[in-house]
């Protein structure tokens, strides 16, 4: 079976459109279309059901998905197993990127791995720390970096490299802000914080389970709270005054002010992760040996 046409069919069934799966695969419409016409043919059944401009899959193309995943899968690793017994550092290498690292860790190493090893083609997915742990799980990504769980998983490899202070912000208008100057001797609390609106990650994000969690051991309620995953736009909503957050450090700007709450110090762990299963081709093994230096040279 051609693995071309396999292609064709992952993409048109991620993309539910015979054009936007021609533009993910820089092909026309046309060639997809005569790639998919070709595997309903070889297969002797009809893999999409095609509504008007709704493009799903049948009962035989579910059936196929997994299995063709799985193929290509197989065929890129060996491969890179393969080309990997040169000792060369090339081909294509599969990364996962939170959104966050992807903006404010990772532009350097990627820059020294794109000039140190031009042979090597990388292939980035930004994406949620809780999917790139599932996708590490599946075999779509060989390292993903990533807020890492706080629990350990048997088949995960989970390596720290940036430890990231989390604090709370608010805009420097806020009204906590005036009640702590009012009352110089007290810091607020989390019941003072109870009492005015949250910005925060998802609740079922590693940094939204963090705070759940912080406001749990305490027995304070979290207060009513407006949640998005992508923390460059949580911290614009803090800005302008929408609501107070919890955030890394690294994030404070002009126009935001930080709240101090004694004893409380809080701390994300970001770094990388890989199978413990898999064996890891050269390109990645390049790539992780950067992460390391940069956790050296910070010390870590």
């Amino acid at each position: 079976m051609d693995t071309q046409l396999l292609e064709a069919f992952i993409a048109v069934a991620k993309a539910g459109s015979f054009s936007d799966a021609a533009e993910k695969i820089h092909l026309t419409q046309p060639a997809v279309s005569k790639r998919i016409a070709l595997l309903e043919q070889q297969l002797d059944c009809r893999l999409f059901d095609r509504i008007a401009r709704s493009v799903t899959l049948t009962e035989a193309g579910e059936a196929l998905l997994p299995r063709a995943n799985h193929i290509l899968r197989e065929i890129a690793d060996t491969t890179q197993a393969i080309n990997d017994l040169s000792g060369d550092i090339s081909g294509r290498l599969r990364l996962a990127i939170s959104h966050h690292i992807g903006l404010h860790r990772l532009p350097p190493i990627l820059k020294q791995f794109t000039q140190s090893y031009p042979e090597v083609t990388i292939d980035v997915d930004f994406m949620d720390s809780e999917k790139a742990y599932e996708g590490i799980l599946q075999g779509h990504f060989e390292v993903a970096a990533i807020t890492l769980a706080p629990e350990a998983h048997p088949k995960i490899e989970a390596k720290t490299i940036w430890p990231d202070p989390l604090v709370f912000m608010v805009s420097e208008d806020h009204p906590l802000l005036s009640k702590n100057k009012t009352l110089k001797e007290t810091n607020p609390t989390l019941e003072d914080l109870r009492d005015h609106p949250a910005i925060l990650p998802g609740l079922g994000t590693y940094t939204g389970r963090m705070t759940r969690a912080l406001f749990e051991q305490q027995n304070v309620p979290l207060p009513p709270t407006m949640t998005t995953n992508y923390l460059e736009t949580i911290k614009m909503m803090v800005s302008i005054g929408l609501g107070w957050s919890l955030l890394p450090e690294s994030m404070l700007e002009p126009g935001i002010r930080t709240i101090e709450i004694p004893g409380m110090h809080i701390q994300r762990e970001l770094g990388y992760i890989h199978h413990r299963e898999k064996s890891l081709s050269n390109a990645a093994k390049a790539f992780i040996h950067l992460l390391q230096q940069e956790n050296q040279e910070k010390g870590g």
